[in-house]
């Protein structure tokens, strides 16, 4: 009884009548059978796994190759890729198992790859280099491979490449073998596809990262109670920003004044002009919406404005030169006539008159004012001239004198008192002469202004020019100089903002300094202010002298 229950099950065992030896062979096929189908069921399962964990495609053939010449006899598995109607060889391993180099693009003519991509069947091919011309041929022969199988990748119905396995042994494979390499062929197509896809998203999400942080102006994300989100690597540069910061208190703006909240009752953009750390800023701020139409954040977008304003201030003040050149070429036309006239009499009349005689001194103070009235009109056309500014060597002297032979009297007949300390020995500087006169005119005007506010009993315009060597470079200095009511602390960072003024309303534009400093960093120098509330204030105009 016993013997046939264990003669039954070896027949349910095996499916056949079988002695002790057939018994323990079959056995031991089934095994192999077990585990060749245990090492396909994780060679198909490592390929999903793959593409989560990031893997590469070179590490993703190592490891297919790796597991797969556990079970079958091959030496080399290479990956082409099919794109723009290029088949491209992407992936050889083992390393040194290459014949055309990575990145080698396949010719169609002769091609065996070619083939199959065609075809889009599987292609078993046992090499005969004398019956066959394929160009796949010498790359085998050299290898040293018998047998290949070539398996399209196909992805939505799409062909994205070709999978080759070559072994240097002539390979049999049963239906089962081919039923496992398309499934394997088949999930390896899908991770390819996916990671391409990913990488895409990937591309586009790094460029529009890369886009947004080198944007060179400010661009920050903030929702609707002022949090930042986001924000690109000027508005970091210009703000210093740190995690867990507010916008409202960046931009010292009360919650309520916010363009955010103007955003959220207007549903549209907003436009400000604003000034940010003593700059001069325009503020956009961008509603951002989601599906159900409601906002849920803004985009605020701050362009530095402070140059554009300074040369758009510079236009206009060269607008009103130009203006007042043209006036002065007309009052030169009209009073030049009866100038001539006076001076001359003046001069044959003097001639006749003894200087003893009272109408003397008359004609005299005639004669000076005529002169005066000459000279007036020379440098009001001189400074106020509109041709293209050339650069040449010129004076600061020169300028100065241009300049108080325009204003000088003015100044003193409101009691003020102009010291001059010029340096006769000073450098020449490489620049425009009437350009240098304009700072000065601004500067004396300030000056003149300053003094007009105060009771000073004594009031001082001192303007001086010299000669200093810093860091091995000669400069030429000019400092304007007042007694006046000078300037505060807080207006102190401002003065060269465009626009800004503590003059009363109509007395003046705020653009005199601003244009004055563009005029000055042109000609390679720049603009220093000492000042004090209460004890006047000295501006130096600094430029680089005439090597």
């Amino acid at each position: 009884m016993q013997i046939n229950e264990r003669q039954q099950m070896i027949n349910l065992l095996t499916g056949v009548q079988s002695s002790k030896k057939s018994y323990y062979t079959e056995l031991k096929k089934m095994v192999v059978e077990l585990k060749k189908k245990n090492m396909q069921l994780e060679i198909v399962n490592d390929v999903t796994k793959s593409f989560n964990i990031d893997m590469s495609m070179d590490e993703m053939l190592k490891n297919i190759f790796d597991k797969l010449k556990e079970i079958f006899p091959l030496e080399r598995i290479s990956l082409s890729l099919y794109e723009n109607e290029k088949l491209v060889l992407t992936n050889v391993y083992p390393t040194n198992a290459f014949y055309f180099p990575i990145g080698f693009v396949l010719p169609k003519e002769n091609s065996l790859y070619w083939r199959v991509i065609q075809s889009l069947e599987k292609i078993f091919y046992q090499v005969q280099a004398k019956k066959d011309d394929y160009i796949e041929n010498k790359v085998y022969e050299a290898l040293g491979i018998h047998s290949v199988l070539l398996i399209p990748l196909i992805s939505k119905g799409k062909v994205i490449g070709v999978l080759s396995m070559g072994s240097k042994e002539t390979v049999q494979y049963d239906e089962s073998d081919l039923s496992f390499f398309q499934q394997l062929c088949d999930q390896l197509a899908v991770c390819i596809e996916n990671a391409r896809l990913y990488n895409e998203v990937l591309t586009s999400k790094k460029e529009w990262e890369e886009t947004f942080r080198a944007v060179s102006e400010m661009i920050l994300v903030v929702d609707l109670q002022g949090n930042i989100l986001r924000y690109n690597d000027a508005a970091k540069e210009f703000f210093q920003l740190s995690d867990s910061e507010n916008v409202h208190q960046l931009l010292s703006m009360d919650i309520n004044e916010s363009p955010i909240m103007e955003n959220l009752q207007t549903k549209k953009p907003v436009h400000r002009q604003i000034h940010i750390q003593q700059r001069v800023c325009e503020l956009h701020s961008y509603p951002v919406f989601n599906e159900s139409q409601n906002m849920y954040a803004a985009i605020i977008y701050i362009n530095d404005i402070t140059e554009k304003c300074r040369i758009e201030a510079q236009l206009l003040q060269s607008g009103k030169l130009a203006a007042i050149g043209e006036m002065a070429a007309g009052i030169a036309h009209e009073l030049n006539n009866p100038l001539t006239a006076i001076l001359g009499n003046a001069q044959l009349l003097l001639r006749s008159v003894p200087k003893d005689d009272r109408s003397y001194k008359l004609l005299s103070d005639i004669h000076l004012c005529g002169k005066r009235c000459k000279t007036i009109i020379q440098n009001l056309l001189t400074f106020s001239r509109q041709d293209e500014y050339v650069f040449e060597d010129c004076s600061v002297n020169e300028a100065v004198e241009q300049v108080l032979g325009l204003v000088g009297d003015q100044i003193k007949k409101q009691n003020i008192m102009i010291q001059k300390k010029l340096d006769d020995s000073i450098e020449f500087i490489e620049g425009n002469v009437q350009q240098i006169g304009q700072i000065i005119l601004n500067l004396l005007i300030n000056a003149k202004d300053a003094l007009e506010d105060t009771n000073i009993p004594k009031k001082v315009i001192t303007i001086e020019t010299r000669s200093v060597l810093e860091n091995e470079k000669h400069w030429v200095l000019l400092s304007v100089k007042d007694n006046g009511k000078g300037i505060s602390e807080q207006h102190l960072q401002e003065i060269f903002n465009p626009f800004f003024t503590t003059k009363r309303p109509g007395k003046g534009t705020g653009l005199g300094l601003s244009v004055s400093l563009g005029i000055a960093e042109a000609h390679g120098g720049t603009i220093e202010v000492i000042s004090e509330l209460g004890k006047g204030s000295q501006f130096i105009l600094k430029l680089p002298a005439k090597q």
